[in-house]
């Protein structure tokens, strides 16, 4: 009988490098062993209150489908937030809420692509967007930024030079996930122009848009000659500490490009009644909320590279915003020690898991020694968590070479 086969799509889409060592964590914590978590952007800080007492203090008796652009109330709310961000301008019909950000970058990568067309992205990159692409069946087209200049954008002809008749967008990330690197205005400008030149959407990936420690945040929408290429994809996930509620959103000026992505929306029917509901409240929180955040991550941000850097042979650039970094380690194989922390090493019957490099490059053999870091641990436990790497780094590598 002949093998059943999986789907060319389901065969290239890759595995998640922030997920794919779970088993071995999962396993660990069957043992007992506590593994300090630096591989995943899932905060600690708690998610206000005035979500859970929205979704508690609910009424209705029949959870019912909801509109497939998102629930008024949360609708107008984000509205107001992005309007009292300086973007007046953005009109209801303008904005559609989604599923998280996740299906937000989804459906604006097919909204703007065909199968077999491309999209130029910045690496390393947030590696989900692998296998969005590989779902919508579009190639990511990559190009390189350099740890050494802090993963700035390159040049201009470095970005032209990937340009064919099959691309059909440019994504960005500000500030990034996974390098912390917040892009100042002169090279959005650069993003901008070369848009305009080729005729190019610009997906602008902005759920990090509060965590700015140094410079300043420039938005897609504040750039208002791109108003027919632009599309800004959002979430509430990191900005209210509420990554399981998985709401986000799409703004676009593109009259096509909203009209595609609600037909996109209805035939998933709509996003999560109860967390539309709870994220409605969230949005009234009010600035303090993100004042006190950002200082903690700020904070946070400051000791965990002054840790990272006294160890020896490990470099890392101070991130502007975000709360990543990508680390390079003194090894041969990042894949190799990170899934060897999970497996064999222990202090004090405790590890830490990081996320290896390789799955945030689309470039074949970049990201070997790096790995992303996500200080989203307070600070005590951040500092157990950097022993046991920097622990782990020397018998590591006197266990490797024989020393």
């Amino acid at each position: 009988m002949k093998e059943l086969q999986i789907s060319q799509r389901g065969n290239n889409t890759p595995a998640s490098p922030i997920r794919k060592l779970a088993v071995f964590a999962d396993q660990a914590k069957k043992e007992g062993v506590k593994v300090f978590h630096l591989n995943i952007g899932q905060p600690d800080i708690f998610t206000p209150e005035e979500f859970f007492n929205a979704v508690k203090d609910h009424s209705e008796k029949v959870l019912a489908y909801g509109p497939s652009n998102g629930l008024p109330e949360l609708r107008n709310n984000l509205l107001n937030y992005y309007h009292k961000c300086g973007y007046s301008n953005i009109k209801e019909e303008e904005l559609m809420v989604t599923t998280a950000g996740s299906e937000a970058v989804l459906f604006s990568m097919m909204a703007v692509a065909s199968p077999g067309e491309e999209i130029i992205v910045f690496e390393p990159f947030y590696p989900n967007y692998n296998g969005f692409a590989a779902m919508a069946g579009i190639k990511l087209v990559p190009v390189s930024t350099d740890p050494e200049t802090g993963y700035r954008l390159p040049d201009r002809e470095k970005i032209e030079a990937k340009i064919t008749d099959k691309t059909r967008a440019i994504l960005v990330c500000t500030p990034n996930n996974p390098t912390g690197t917040v892009l100042n205005r002169d090279e959005m400008d650069v993003i901008k122009e070369i848009a305009l030149k080729h005729n190019l959407f610009v997906l602008s990936d902005e759920v990090y848009r509060e965590f700015v420690f140094e410079g300043e945040h420039a938005s897609i929408l504040s750039f208002p000659e791109l108003e027919q290429n632009a599309v800004m994809m959002d979430s509430i996930s990191k900005r209210y500490s509420a990554c399981g509620a998985r709401i986000g959103c799409i703004i676009s000026k593109n009259k096509s490009v909203m009209e595609t992505v609600l037909k996109f929306g209805q035939a998933r029917l709509c996003p999560p009644t109860l967390e539309q509901i709870g994220a409605a409240s969230l949005i009234a929180t009010g600035d303090k909320y993100f004042k006190d955040m950002l200082d903690e991550y700020k904070k946070r941000r400051d000791f965990i590279y002054e840790a990272l850097t006294s160890i020896p042979g490990v470099e890392v650039k101070k991130p502007s915003g975000a709360f990543y970094m990508m680390v390079r380690f003194p090894v041969d194989s990042i894949e190799e020690f990170a899934k060897w922390l999970l497996t064999d090493f222990r202090v004090n019957n405790m590890t830490t898991m990081i996320a290896p490099g390789p799955g945030f490059y689309a470039s074949s053999g970049r990201g070997m020694q790096e790995a992303r870091i996500a200080y989203v641990l307070n600070t005590e436990d951040m500092r157990t968590a950097v022993d046991i790497l920097e622990k782990g780094l020397e018998v590591y590598n006197r266990r490797k070479f024989g020393e």
